[in-house]
């Protein structure tokens, strides 16, 4: 006799309940990290959870619901961080037509544009506050290192004769991403402590260089060279 019961391929149902619940707890930390983004703005990098939990309008033990501890908001804070770069550098570049050296100008442009809009939120990343121990403040370089490997793959598609070794163009933009963290974090402190040290249409133009020097020191390990004034795609040529 033929039992009744879910065929094997047929996916188990959602419950409507459980699913609403998700999305609305998403949809809360989403705007407890709105409130941090506000609160580190209005009060600095040593902005307290209670300072968070005022600016979002609740009670601290709500925001303890929705977030492990101090370290749970700081790696939420961390994503939308890269988020947030992420979209507007991509947003502003045209990976078909730009130079080369079109990309990386546009791409450090649009970075010192969300350091200059947020210039806490950046030092709270960079100096690890509400990180409780080490391995946890590295969340931001795991978050590094994820977006080092999609742009890596990202520029791998580009060239069609496979000539790109993803791993290595992985290793160029985590370093890319380590030297630009350690230069920002001097220009906010510098810039901290004597108004203009050094203005950002110069310090954008040190990053492009900086930027542009370790990818062309790669290529050249790699026995490629790499045109600036070409489009990415057709701008990586073997020695």
């Amino acid at each position: 006799m033929r039992q009744r019961g879910r065929k094997s391929d047929e996916k188990p149902r959602v419950d409507a309940r459980t699913e609403r619940w998700r999305e609305h707890r998403l949809k809360v930390r989403d705007e407890f990290v709105d409130a941090a983004f506000r609160a580190l703005d209005t009060f600095g990098p040593e902005v307290s959870m209670g300072d968070i939990a005022k600016e979002a309008g609740a009670a601290k033990p709500k925001l303890y619901r929705h977030f492990e501890d101090k370290t749970d908001l700081y790696n939420a804070i961390a994503d939308r961080v890269r988020d947030i770069l992420w979209e507007r550098i991509t947003a502003s570049i045209d990976l078909t037509n730009d130079t080369a050296g079109d990309l990386v100008r546009r791409g450090a442009t649009e970075y010192m544009l969300v350091v200059t809009e947020h210039p806490n939120v950046f030092r709270f990343m960079l100096h690890g506050h509400f990180a409780q121990h080490a391995d946890e403040s590295g969340r931001a370089l795991q978050s590094a290192r994820r977006s080092a490997r999609r742009a890596a793959e990202m520029i791998a598609g580009l060239v069609e004769d496979g000539s790109i070794d993803v791993d290595s163009v992985e290793l160029v933009n985590y370093s890319i991403f380590g030297a630009v963290a350690s230069a920002t974090d001097w220009w906010l402190g510098a810039n901290r402590l004597r108004a203009d040290t050094m203005p950002i249409e110069k310090f954008v133009a040190y990053l492009a260089e900086m930027i542009s020097a370790l990818a062309q020191s790669n290529a050249r390990l790699n026995g490629i060279s790499i045109d600036a004034d070409r489009p990415l795609h057709l701008a990586f040529e073997n020695d």
